[in-house]
């Protein structure tokens, strides 16, 4: 355990920072938490940092306790509205790395107007929990080694959801997938914890502008609507301007924005 006072202007006494456990950290006033630092490792292997303070003062400091522990390189996702808070990270020395963009997506078909789209002869859409796994993680593999090829895995949208260390597939009850007769040319993964979020979907590079995405999100999104959700949500990144125009066109409207920073 880790402790640190510093005077902080809040009482008489002076701000302890305290790690209580592994890459835990409490800010303490006189015995009552005014901060809490925590550092977490996501799928794809990455260390996120967050600090919730009530203070400047108690952020700059909890960041400078967290920082001389934890290896770099560090990332952390704030809201891009939430303008102190980005602050806060500049000012440890984190820069911005990338923007997403997050939409809301309606389900209904007569809004979307995906009501009548079909995928194109030879091509089949395979529901949700009806996917054979190893062709599933067959077209998964193959499309990251595709991204990771050109713009980097760490493009797409981040994977907040625990996995076992190499297995890129989260449930494969979550996916729907676009079936060719000997293999997989796409998916997508819908998952619902409070609102159903569309985690990813992607194409084999050589099977894009077929409208095989377009297909896979009228199928996801007619399944989410006859299930009684009228909207999802899914993040963009700012620079995807196929899959921002993809969701644009079906009536998607962006909400908010968060930055990725890195140290």
């Amino acid at each position: 355990m880790n402790t640190k006072p510093f005077p902080s202007g809040l009482s008489e006494n002076a701000v302890m920072i305290t790690r209580v456990a592994d890459r835990q950290w409490h800010a303490l006033d006189d015995d009552l938490v005014v901060g809490r630092g925590h550092a977490e490792h996501r799928p794809d292997g990455r260390l996120f940092v967050s600090i919730d303070a009530w203070h400047d003062a108690t952020f700059d400091r909890l960041a400078e306790a967290m920082l001389a522990e934890l290896p770099a390189p560090l990332y952390t996702v704030v809201d891009e509205a939430d303008v102190e808070l980005t602050a806060g990270w500049r000012r440890a020395g984190f820069t911005i790395r990338r923007r997403e963009w997050e939409y809301t997506v309606p389900t209904d078909p007569q809004i979307t107007g995906l009501e009548a789209v079909l995928p194109h002869s030879g091509v089949t859409i395979v529901p949700a929990g009806q996917a054979d796994e190893s062709l599933l993680r067959a077209v998964d593999r193959a499309i990251r080694d595709e991204v990771e090829a050109t713009v980097g895995w760490q493009s797409m949208p981040a994977e907040v959801i625990p996995r076992p260390e190499d297995d890129t597939i989260v449930d494969p009850s979550k996916y729907a997938v676009a079936a060719a007769p000997d293999r997989y040319l796409g998916l997508i993964r819908v998952v619902t914890v409070n609102r159903p979020r569309i985690g990813l979907l992607a194409v084999r590079a050589g099977e894009q502008r077929r409208g095989i995405a377009r297909a896979l999100l009228a199928h996801a999104l007619g399944t989410l609507h006859r299930s009684g959700f009228d909207a999802a949500w899914t993040e963009v990144h700012e620079s995807n301007q196929a899959a921002s125009a993809l969701f644009k066109d079906i009536g998607a409207r962006p909400m908010s924005s968060n930055l990725e920073l890195v140290r």
